[in-house]
């Protein structure tokens, strides 16, 4: 599973890329998250303007097998949406971390970064619930 060093995280497995000076993110979905879903077919994203609060829903991404929300990880105004991604959804799939970002933030409050997981405590929960998971295939 690939966790980027440089990023932060989410427990919903969104990642945030930090701009200049903590001022602005990118968000998009993880690895972890565009696996479980398999083939993304669908993205609604929030629009440019939209003000949006941590830890709500901002936007729906859909696949072959489920629908799911995709929660900001971060408080602030829409500055840039992915284009791309909305033309053609697969491209989360191919590059989740790359091409596959979802979109911008300015950030309302700075202080909210210290909420997010770094990557070795991201890892910790993919961890755990790969270890839930293999629990519950035995059970079966």
């Amino acid at each position: 599973m690939n966790v980027p060093s440089d990023l932060k995280y989410t427990e919903s497995h969104e990642w945030v890329k930090l701009g200049k000076n903590n001022e602005t993110a990118t968000i998009g979905l993880t690895d972890f998250a565009q696996e479980e879903l398999t083939d993304i077919v669908y993205l609604d994203l929030p629009k440019v303007g939209d003000e949006i609060e941590a830890g709500t829903e901002c936007a729906v991404v859909e696949s072959v097998k489920a629908a799911s929300d995709i929660y900001a990880p971060l408080s602030g105004k829409v500055t840039e949406v992915n284009q791309a991604v909305l033309d053609d959804p697969a491209i989360v799939n191919e590059d989740a971390f790359g091409k596959g970002w979802l979109f911008k933030i300015k950030l309302a409050d700075p202080v909210e970064l210290d909420e997010l997981l770094s990557d070795s405590d991201y890892e910790e929960i993919l961890s755990e619930k790969e270890s839930q998971d293999e629990d519950e295939e035995e059970e079966k």
